[in-house]
């Protein structure tokens, strides 16, 4: 759909690679020839660059979320210490992704509104057309706060950003699904245009008068995009065409988003809009409220989740530590010692290893050994310190998607099993109790109780025998405990 002629006559314009080369400020940029992307990273310094890259063949450019003393010091081996000194800030980009442009709309109109309801001033909030059939929404960093509490604001991607993104979307949901059946008119009409089956598209819940209820559930067809927060991440540009659409990504007043029409979008309609996206002459910090309420909302999700974790071990009551080859890959990995972040591997080692049955003398003795490894030990005297208040057991090593933690140690190594599980601990449990069950299917099928002994691992489990009246999932995984 887009020609060169198209491409060379709509990049040849001085105002739109005025517009561009505003918006690539401190940004790495992202050039992209139709099928196949440039070179990492790039910069645009000054306007006649993007008629340049539109003589080679140039179809779109794309910004990082992220920015940055100097993009081209950035490389893809670089340690989050690095990148953390490098980054001098981040701008809040949330990404609709949806196929409908009529609910894309809604949901971008519903996401300034709660903007605005947590202060966010309207300097601070931004709107563009993607290019295709969504909405980017903008928030540039000059609206947070330097810092939160002793935590440095720049420091905290993709972190604070997800945190928000999570925080909106949940809060906008049941509004959400209400305007699109209120444009609609009925679930039928919604099935038939997204393509999904009734059950997939409607959820339940109970009113205090104790009746069911029925809403749409709109997570299966629309999604503000949680997962492509992350580091070096790139979205379109403003200004910049689509190789699908071959529409401009159009920056528009945040007020009228449920006004905008495709056509508003055409190269041959561009006029730069006075709406800049992501602008930078804020009045003060209003994006502070919307942080802090995002981060304490993130808070009580975390613990909640711990909560549900915790249970999930309740059934399997360990009296002796479970041994290293049931680890996962990234204990594993970080046994074999680690050069940065030791500090961090000892805290997630010492509550992973108190969480898979190990006593607090056996922690401590398995650290030694551990720190010896190390290129450049840890004093004996901090793990100590460490250890004093420690008790084994007692908490979960932090979950495997903490970005603080085993990618940005290098130490995360996923196998199969690595994708269905939300902490180091999950994966041994899972394994562990694997191996029970492989136990006990070679037992001769008596229901009285019978303790096996585990050569290979050193260990005795006792299988408890079914009971009559137990369900059928306890009758499928009858409860397992070493003893």
């Amino acid at each position: 759909m887009l020609t060169k002629s198209t491409l060379l006559k709509y990049y040849k314009r001085e105002d739109i690679q005025n517009e561009i080369i505003k918006h690539a400020r401190d940004k790495e940029v992202g050039t992209r020839f139709d099928t196949f992307f440039g070179k990492r990273p790039d910069v645009l310094n000054y306007p006649r660059d993007v008629f340049d890259f539109a003589k080679r063949g140039l179809t779109s450019l794309h910004a990082s979320e992220e920015r940055w003393q100097n993009p081209l010091n950035i490389h893809s081996d670089m340690r989050r210490k690095e990148m953390n000194e490098e980054r001098i800030g981040w701008d809040l980009v949330l990404d609709i992704d949806c196929p409908f442009m009529d609910y894309s709309k809604i949901c971008a109109d519903l996401i300034i509104k709660f903007l605005r309801f947590n202060h966010v001033k309207e300097d601070a909030i931004s709107c563009k057309f993607s290019g295709n059939k969504g909405f980017h929404i903008g928030v540039p960093f000059e609206a947070f706060p330097e810092r939160v509490g002793e935590i440095i604001t720049s420091e905290q991607f993709p972190e604070f950003p997800k945190k928000i993104a999570l925080y909106i979307r949940d809060h906008i949901d049941e509004e959400l699904g209400r305007r699109i059946m209120e444009l609609e008119g009925s679930f039928g009409k919604i099935k038939e245009k997204v393509g999904l089956k009734e059950e997939e598209i409607i959820r339940y819940s109970t009113n205090p008068m104790g009746d069911k209820i029925s809403k749409l559930n709109v997570d299966k067809f629309l999604e503000i995009d949680t997962v492509l927060i992350s580091s070096r991440h790139l979205y379109r540009m403003p200004y910049s065409l689509h190789e699908k659409s071959g529409l401009a990504s159009l920056p528009i007043d945040p007020s009228k988003v449920m006004e905008f029409e495709k056509p508003m979008a055409h190269p041959d309609k561009i006029i730069p809009s006075e709406f800049t996206f992501l602008g930078r002459e804020v009045s003060d910090e209003s994006g502070t409220r919307i942080l802090k309420n995002a981060l304490d909302y993130a808070a009580k999700i975390d613990e909640k989740r711990q909560i549900e974790t915790e249970k999930q071990f309740q059934e399997v009551k360990l009296e002796n530590p479970i041994q290293e080859i049931f680890f996962p890959p990234c204990i594993k990995k970080a046994l074999l010692g680690i050069e940065d972040g030791k500090k961090r591997t000892l805290f997630a080692m010492m509550n992973y290893l108190g969480k898979v049955g190990w006593s607090k003398p056996e922690v401590e003795k398995y650290l030694m050994v551990w720190n010896s490894k190390n290129p450049e030990p840890l004093r004996e005297g901090y793990i100590r310190g460490q250890m004093h208040h420690y008790k084994a057991g007692e908490k979960l090593p932090p979950n495997c998607d903490n970005a603080a933690y085993y990618v940005d140690m290098g130490i995360c190594e996923k196998d199969m099993l690595c994708s269905h599980i939300k902490n180091p601990v999950n994966y041994t449990m899972n394994r562990w109790k694997r191996h029970l069950r492989d136990l006990k299917m070679q037992e001769d099928g008596r229901k009285k109780k019978k303790v096996i002994v585990d050569k290979e691992h050193g260990s005795e489990v006792s299988i408890e025998p079914k009971k009559e009246g137990d369900k059928e999932e306890n009758q499928q995984n009858p409860q397992i405990k070493p003893s």
